[in-house]
C-alpha cells in the first residue's frame, strides 16, 4: 500500500506563517509602531518593576520584542514543519501546540477590552466588530484548521504504524 506522505490541507501551517509574521517583523524592527495602548500599571506591577517617567514605554518595547521572538520563532518551525510528511510525532505535535495556542489566543483576545487603538468604523463597532474580534476570529479559525488538518491526517499515521509493524 502507497502512503501519500503530504495532505495539501499541510498549507494550515502557512497560514499560521501569514496571520502571525507580520506582527513578528512589526515588533523587531519598530516596536513603538505596534498598535496597542501602553502598558497598565496592573501589567507593570506584574513585571514587579517600579514606574518613574519613560520607565513604562521601554518596558512595553520590551515585552512587545520578547513577543515579537516567540512569534517569530514559531513561524520559522512551521515554516520547517510544511514541507514533512503527516505521521512524523514532531509535526503532529507542534500541530497540537499551534491548536492550543490560537484557541487561548482566541478566547483571551474575546475577553479583552478594547487595546487597539483603530477602529473598523461606527457601523461595525455599533454591533461590537472591534479589531480584537476579527483578530481574535481570525486565531480561532486557524485553531479549528489545526484541529482538521490533525483528523484528515489521522490515516497517514495510522498507516505508517501498520506498516512499521
Amino acid at each position: 500500500m502507497s502512503v501519500v506522505a503530504r495532505s495539501p490541507l499541510s498549507s494550515v501551517f502557512l497560514l499560521h506563517i501569514a496571520l502571525e509574521a507580520p506582527l513578528a517583523l512589526q515588533a523587531f524592527w519598530s516596536p513603538q509602531s505596534l498598535p496597542f495602548l501602553q502598558m497598565n500599571n496592573t501589567t507593570v506591577l506584574m513585571l514587579k518593576v517600579r514606574s518613574y517617567s519613560g520607565f513604562r514605554s521601554r518596558v512595553a518595547t520590551h515585552i512587545k520584542k520578547l513577543y515579537g521572538a516567540l512569534i517569530a520563532g514559531s513561524c520559522v518551525t512551521a515554516f520547517l514543519a510544511y514541507p514533512l510528511p503527516e505521521f512524523l510525532p514532531g509535526k503532529r505535535a507542534l500541530a497540537i501546540g499551534f491548536c492550543i495556542y490560537h484557541s487561548v489566543v482566541s478566547t483571551i483576545l474575546f475577553q479583552a477590552p478594547r487595546f487597539i487603538p483603530h477602529s473598523l468604523g461606527p457601523f461595525l463597532e455599533s454591533i461590537n466588530i472591534t479589531p480584537e474580534v476579527v483578530w481574535g476570529t481570525f486565531h480561532g479559525v486557524l485553531g479549528l484548521a489545526m484541529i482538521v488538518w490533525w483528523q484528515v491526517t489521522l490515516q497517514y499515521a495510522a498507516a505508517v504504524r501498520g506498516a512499521a509493524q
